[in-house]
């Protein structure tokens, strides 16, 4: 894979080439920035719908069911995501099928037409979407999560909205949102795969060049303050308590990220983590664990998450926070330091094995922080940490004042677990 390579348009388009030459597909992957961080509250998922109607038809296709066909005939992979910061649209096929999926792509991207017809029918899915993820206690309680950190402002609110919002969405309200926010200078086209940057830049242009807009739809500031523990409790008469407990860190162009990581890999990184071993092969509590830093433009939070049996559940969120202090108390020992260092490394390399990976690692770089590191440089950043910064950062970030908990299941009081959020 050789480095990437950056082009801005003149209407301010940036477009990133990654050739692979050693792969036999390529990814087409258009990212805007906006998600559901820019939103007002009237308009909350808009950007996740606005992201569904986009596949609803266009003028040269003027049905989902004609896009759907002719992505399908050309054995290509394709769907969109948003979040609360980025909405992106992507596919993957054959690279000799290249210029007709970009084709493709650049259709959805710029010629959406969002049928009335259709907006009332994807109301239904859309809400039935909400339903499920509720019905998911380890997904749902992310969104309490965030709800507790954030409260009553944008990075506090589900991406896909209420579904009272969902109902009453109009037509003018796509038009109006795509208007102000997917302008030439908020998105950012990646092309990785085993195409020539000169190849794909002439397909870019193609379609792009005459892409207009005014200036990019400004993200609503985070208000990110907190002085005492807090918790948020969704009783939910399930088999299984889900719960997320989350100090908050730092927005993503903090040079203390690099350590949070290898501090979250020395927690949650593979089967011999810390936490791995001490809830799932000593205490046999739960089946996952996670620790990771979620990071944004303008806040962050290291989180730590486990479905765990109802009964152990104080028991076991005591043991996480006794291994949280441990961090702050003692020096990770060389060889274990070692271990999580190559173990993110290695992960970060295999996870770079496919295009559609690649165009994913570079363009939300780019998008977002402006700025493209391949992952030997990062590695580099990695191999730099010592156990005394780990113990630096742990004895920074696990403090009582900036520690939540959210969690779904059969519980109900609040104090109990509010007493047991001590380090």
């Amino acid at each position: 894979m050789t480095k990437p390579k950056k082009i801005i348009l003149k209407n301010g388009l940036t477009v990133v080439t990654v050739p692979m030459k050693d792969t036999p597909t390529v990814t087409a992957l258009v990212l805007v920035g906006t998600g559901s961080d820019y939103e007002d509250k009237s308009v909350n998922g808009i950007s996740h719908f606005l992201e569904h109607m986009c596949f609803k038809g266009t003028e040269k296709r003027p049905s989902a069911h004609a896009i759907s066909h002719e992505l399908d005939a050309l054995g290509s992979q394709y769907n969109a995501f948003t979040d609360h910061e980025l909405t992106g649209y992507y596919a993957k096929a054959d690279a000799k099928k290249f210029k007709k999926v970009f084709e493709i792509i650049s259709d959805i991207y710029l010629n959406s037409t969002f049928p009335e017809a259709e907006i009332e029918k994807e109301k239904g899915v859309i809400v039935e979407e909400i339903n499920m993820y509720e019905d998911m206690p380890h997904r749902h309680v992310q969104d309490i999560f965030g709800e507790l950190l954030y409260g009553d402002q944008p990075a506090g609110r589900n991406i896909a909205g209420t579904k009272e919002n969902v109902r009453k969405m109009t037509r003018n309200d796509f038009v109006k949102y795509k208007t102000s926010h997917y302008v030439p200078k908020a998105t950012t086209i990646v092309i990785a795969g085993n195409v020539s940057s000169k190849d794909a830049l002439v397909e870019v242009k193609k379609h792009f060049g005459n892409m207009s807009g005014g200036v990019k739809g400004k993200k609503i500031k985070t208000i990110d303050k907190q002085d005492a523990p807090k918790v948020m409790l969704k009783f939910k008469a399930t088999d299984q308590t889900h719960f997320v407990l989350g100090f908050r860190s730092f927005d993503m162009f903090s040079k203390k990220n690099t350590t949070l990581s290898l501090l979250s890999g020395v927690l949650g990184a593979g089967m011999s983590s810390r936490l791995f071993i001490k809830l799932r092969e000593d205490l046999g509590a739960a089946y996952y664990v996670n620790a990771y830093n979620n990071l944004s433009l303008d806040h962050g939070v290291f989180q730590i998450s486990a479905g765990v049996t109802n009964e152990r559940t104080q028991e076991v969120i005591t043991e996480i926070l006794k291994e949280c202090k441990r961090l702050k108390d003692e020096l990770v020992g060389e060889s274990e330091l070692q271990k999580v260092k190559s173990f993110i490394i290695g992960n970060s390399k295999m996870s770079l094995e496919a295009s559609d990976d690649v165009a994913n690692f570079y363009g939300t770089q780019q998008l977002l922080k402006g700025e493209m590191k391949t992952i030997d440089e990062k590695a580099k950043e990695i191999n730099k940490i010592t156990s005394r910064d780990i113990q630096k950062m742990a004895r920074e970030i696990f403090t009582e004042k900036h520690l939540n908990m959210s969690l779904i299941g059969p519980h109900k009081e609040e104090a109990k677990f509010i007493k047991i959020l001590t380090l």
